[in-house]
Protein backbone atom coordinates (compact mmCIF):
# COMPACT_ATOMS: atom_id res chain seq x y z
CA UNK A 1 0.00 0.00 0.00
CA UNK A 2 2.92 2.46 0.31
CA UNK A 3 4.18 1.95 -2.84
CA UNK A 4 1.10 2.70 -4.22
CA UNK A 5 0.91 6.04 -2.17
CA UNK A 6 4.25 6.88 -3.42
CA UNK A 7 3.70 6.21 -7.18
CA UNK A 8 0.68 8.54 -7.13
CA UNK A 9 1.57 11.09 -4.90
CA UNK A 10 4.91 11.40 -7.11
CA UNK A 11 3.01 11.11 -9.91
CA UNK A 12 1.22 14.03 -8.91
CA UNK A 13 3.91 16.08 -7.50
CA UNK A 14 5.56 15.50 -10.82
CA UNK A 15 2.72 16.39 -12.87
CA UNK A 16 2.50 19.37 -10.84
CA UNK A 17 6.50 20.30 -11.75
CA UNK A 18 5.88 19.58 -15.50
CA UNK A 19 2.90 21.82 -15.70
CA UNK A 20 4.74 24.55 -14.18
CA UNK A 21 8.03 23.86 -16.38
CA UNK A 22 6.26 23.70 -19.44
CA UNK A 23 3.87 26.96 -19.14
CA UNK A 24 7.18 29.01 -18.02
CA UNK A 25 8.89 27.87 -20.87
CA UNK A 26 5.80 29.03 -23.71
CA UNK A 27 5.89 31.84 -21.53
CA UNK A 28 9.49 32.71 -22.33
CA UNK A 29 9.20 31.60 -25.76
CA UNK A 30 6.10 33.74 -26.50
CA UNK A 31 7.74 36.89 -24.82
CA UNK A 32 10.88 36.12 -27.23
CA UNK A 33 8.61 36.34 -30.05
CA UNK A 34 6.65 39.46 -29.58
CA UNK A 35 10.05 41.09 -28.24
CA UNK A 36 11.30 39.99 -31.99
CA UNK A 37 8.56 41.23 -33.35
CA UNK A 38 8.78 44.81 -31.48
CA UNK A 39 12.77 44.61 -32.85
CA UNK A 40 11.64 44.15 -36.79
CA UNK A 41 8.01 46.03 -36.69
CA UNK A 42 8.40 49.08 -34.16
CA UNK A 43 5.16 50.75 -33.69
CA UNK A 44 3.11 48.46 -34.91
CA UNK A 45 1.40 47.34 -31.61
CA UNK A 46 -1.62 44.42 -31.66
CA UNK A 47 -2.25 44.15 -35.56
CA UNK A 48 -3.63 40.85 -36.85
CA UNK A 49 -0.06 40.25 -38.55
CA UNK A 50 1.35 40.41 -34.79
CA UNK A 51 -0.86 37.79 -33.47
CA UNK A 52 -0.21 35.70 -37.08
CA UNK A 53 3.38 36.11 -36.44
CA UNK A 54 3.31 34.47 -32.84
CA UNK A 55 0.46 32.04 -33.14
CA UNK A 56 3.09 30.30 -36.09
CA UNK A 57 6.16 30.81 -33.54
CA UNK A 58 4.59 28.86 -30.64
CA UNK A 59 3.54 26.54 -33.20
CA UNK A 60 6.57 26.27 -34.27
CA UNK A 61 8.04 25.76 -30.99
CA UNK A 62 5.42 23.01 -30.28
CA UNK A 63 6.21 21.04 -32.93
CA UNK A 64 10.27 21.31 -31.50
CA UNK A 65 11.77 19.14 -28.92
CA UNK A 66 12.00 21.53 -25.99
CA UNK A 67 8.12 20.47 -25.26
CA UNK A 68 9.57 17.05 -25.63
CA UNK A 69 12.81 17.28 -23.44
CA UNK A 70 10.16 18.65 -20.59
CA UNK A 71 8.78 14.81 -20.51
CA UNK A 72 12.23 14.21 -18.41
CA UNK A 73 10.82 15.95 -15.81
CA UNK A 74 8.66 11.95 -15.06
CA UNK A 75 11.42 10.02 -16.74
CA UNK A 76 14.90 10.86 -14.28
CA UNK A 77 13.62 11.11 -11.18
CA UNK A 78 12.11 7.38 -12.05
CA UNK A 79 15.68 6.49 -13.48
CA UNK A 80 17.22 7.67 -10.08
CA UNK A 81 14.97 5.65 -7.93
CA UNK A 82 15.14 2.37 -9.88
CA UNK A 83 19.02 2.80 -9.22
CA UNK A 84 19.08 3.94 -6.36
CA UNK A 85 16.67 1.05 -5.26
CA UNK A 86 19.11 -1.28 -7.43
CA UNK A 87 22.06 -0.16 -5.58
CA UNK A 88 20.82 -0.31 -2.04
CA UNK A 89 19.41 -3.87 -2.71
CA UNK A 90 21.94 -5.12 -4.28
CA UNK A 91 25.71 -3.70 -2.97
Amino acid sequence: MGLIRLLVFGFLGLSVAYLAISFYSRSIRKEKLEDRWVEDHPGDGDSPEREAFIHDGMVEYQSGIRPKLILLVYVIPALAALLLLYLINFF
